[in-house]
């Protein structure tokens, strides 16, 4: 007997039980819950792919078997055999009528129980979390979400070109990295971005992209916020700005076309309203300077913004929800944006730039920019942001052999993934969460 198989029976994934009406096969999973009634039992068995209702009656199974289950605890480990029958009002629409169930393992009192648990206990046991009914659909999307990034970026000819997480030296700025001893008494640091080395990979086969995880020591407690999270960057040469929100916008709707698609039942779970994501999967999506959306938001209660101010949440919420889909906001003013964004030929003070906010108040999904190719401006961008000279000497060699416009942007898995899911906390949106007092388990 394969770990896969079980009385002559291959194991068929639950979501797949609606192929199989009619037909008798083996689920393998654990006790989600159960709930006796005289010679019933009725079982909910989950595997990781759903839930299904397992109909148990004594009449049907050997005596040991209905006594196992009858004894047998949340959690508890089982091999099901049964018959699919269509039932309209089932998860999935189908049920199984038991034949056979062997209990594998007896599971210990489970810790999380029916009853209402704090943020703090179920972080403390996200190991166990994990296995409710919210928490594996959000982890099945995020799944999803990750095929979609990788398809969409294998279709249009970009290659996945890893950066390194060990940096010299911060991309934007040594305040929110976190620093690391490296050999011989030098210093190290967690990438807080794949984007540099991104750039270096562009030159070398035209289209890239880069992605894995980042690190940012912000001592932030916000619901937006995580200390090691994940990112996609993709990087184009002979890309401008224009280009680069043409390839965001397409890339989001393509993520949201795919979930839509591959994931309704789990949005279902989350009682995701699709409605409010349906039209982000169409483009084009609306762009707004940065000028205009000050305007906006003086007209729409923040008369106090000042002009030149990067957009907190409060902001990022009124201009995300003036649409019905994620808005581009770009050219934006140059000192608030990092040394390497190319500046405006129109108007020098600003920096070819843009964010993408998401609706609903879910806030800035992308950042990117068309990036300085010119050496002596981008010579000039380190003096003024008081950046070592030296650690950037490979980043200026891009400029000296060879350089062409170029762009690209970097999009959060996490924050993109709480806006498809509806999810308040980012922490509900990677399997173990880091965050500034959260490193256990």
């Amino acid at each position: 007997m394969t770990e896969q198989s079980f009385e002559g029976l291959t194991a068929t994934p639950i979501r797949r039980l609606a192929d199989h009406v009619g037909e008798r096969v083996l689920v393998q999973g654990w006790l989600y819950n159960l709930r006796s009634k005289g010679k019933l039992h009725f079982l909910q068995v989950r595997d990781g792919t759903g839930i299904v209702q397992a109909v148990m009656s004594v009449a049907d199974v050997a005596e040991a078997d209905f006594e196992a289950v009858k004894a047998a605890t949340q959690e508890s480990s089982l091999r099901v055999i049964g018959t699919v029958k269509t039932d309209e009002r089932a998860p999935g629409g189908v049920e199984l009528t038991v034949s056979r169930a062997v209990i594998v393992h007896v599971a210990e009192p489970y810790p999380i129980a029916k009853k209402e648990h704090g943020p703090d206990f179920l972080l403390g046991n996200r190991h166990l979390w994990l296995r409710s009914k919210r928490q594996m659909a959000i982890l099945r999307v995020r799944d999803s979400v990750i095929r979609a990034i990788r398809e969409f970026f294998h279709d249009r000819g970009f290659h996945c070109v890893d950066s390194p997480m060990f940096t010299p030296s911060a991309c934007e700025g040594t305040t929110t990295l976190f620093q690391l001893d490296y050999f011989d008494d030098s210093k190290a640091y967690l990438t807080q971005s794949g984007q540099l080395y991104g750039e270096a990979s562009a030159m070398a086969l035209g289209k890239i992209y880069v992605f894995g995880p980042v690190f940012r020591a912000e001592k932030s407690k916000t619901r937006r916020h995580l200390t090691e999270f994940w990112m996609v960057e993709p990087e184009a040469a002979f890309y401008d700005l224009d280009d680069v929100m043409v390839l965001a916008e397409e890339f989001v709707a393509h993520i949201v076309r795919h979930v839509l698609r591959e994931n309704r039942s789990d949005l279902a779970d989350l009682e995701r309203d699709v409605t409010k994501l349906e039209p982000a999967a169409g483009t084009p999506y609306p762009r707004v300077t940065y000028d205009d959306a000050v305007r906006y938001l003086h007209e729409h209660g923040h008369a106090d913004f000042r002009y030149g101010d990067d957009f907190g949440a409060p902001h990022e919420t009124v201009l995300g929800d003036a649409h019905d889909r994620p808005v581009l906001v770009h050219r934006w003013p140059a000192e608030v944006k990092a040394f390497y964004m190319k500046r405006d030929p129109a108007n020098p003070k600003l920096a070819l730039g843009v964010d993408m906010i998401a609706s609903e108040g879910y806030g800035e999904l992308i950042g990117g920019a068309q990036r300085e190719d010119d050496f002596g401006e981008l010579e000039k961008r380190l003096v003024e942001h008081e950046l070592p000279r030296e650690a950037f000497e490979w980043f200026l060699d891009l400029r000296r052999y060879g350089s062409v416009p170029h762009g690209g942007f970097g999009l959060g898995l996490e924050r993109t993934l709480a806006w498809i899911c509806g999810v308040d906390h980012l922490r509900e949106c990677i399997p173990f969460p880091r965050m500034l007092y959260r490193i256990y388990p």
